[in-house]
């Protein structure tokens, strides 16, 4: 019986690493250093804009954002290219959410965003890529497009009474089934933990 468990448990661990070996390390970590460059000069937008310590100024810090989009974008075309979208299989889900933010920061080339999204939405059928990322996304190019989105994730920061509120959304009566679908909170939970973090 000891012996059985063993076999079983070896056999489990070697299906784990078999799991692992699959992830490609060498793009996980260019996603990982793409998106740490991606992060940094929004986190240092937001301090200036909240009147926080900056070691940079706002023009250092808008031309360094554009640059690091550009770069982004760029190498994100490449991995599309190369890779088609890379999925939980190829990156591990960390690694797969990592490139879904590096394209959602893309909105000066919609054509591509659509591209990842037909790419995306394949993964997110299969089990492979986040269905909540790809709501995101889908929102943030129909937005770009002057269009109702689908989720409510993308919105408006009223300046008098600083609460957030989405853009308009299709068929709003059925925003939480299709919220529901891709493993979102409630639209009303979202709104509030904004607005609680406001």
């Amino acid at each position: 019986m000891k012996k059985a468990s063993l076999i079983l448990l070896l056999l489990s661990c070697s299906v784990i690493v078999f799991g692992q070996s699959k992830i490609d390390s060498a793009l996980y970590k260019k996603l990982g250093a793409m998106f740490k460059e991606d992060q940094k000069w929004r986190i240092e937008s937001a301090k200036l804009y909240n009147n926080q310590k900056s070691d940079y100024d706002r023009a250092t810090v808008d031309k360094n954002w554009a640059i690091a989009d550009k770069l982004n974008q760029d190498e994100a075309k490449n991995i599309l290219t190369k890779y088609g979208y890379p999925g939980y299989s190829l990156v591990g889900e960390s690694g797969s959410s990592k490139f879904w933010a590096i394209v959602q920061h893309c909105d000066d080339d919609i054509p591509f965003q659509q591209k990842v999204l037909l790419l995306m939405k394949k993964e997110v059928d299969r089990k492979n890529a986040s269905g909540e990322d790809y709501a995101y996304l889908k929102d943030r190019v129909l937005t770009n497009l002057g269009q109702k989105q689908l989720y409510g994730t993308q919105g408006i920061l009223n300046p008098k009474t600083k609460k957030w509120a989405p853009l308009p959304i299709i068929n709003p009566t059925e925003v939480e089934a299709r919220r529901k679908a891709m493993g979102m909170i409630s639209l009303k939970q979202y709104i509030k933990e904004i607005n609680t973090g406001n």
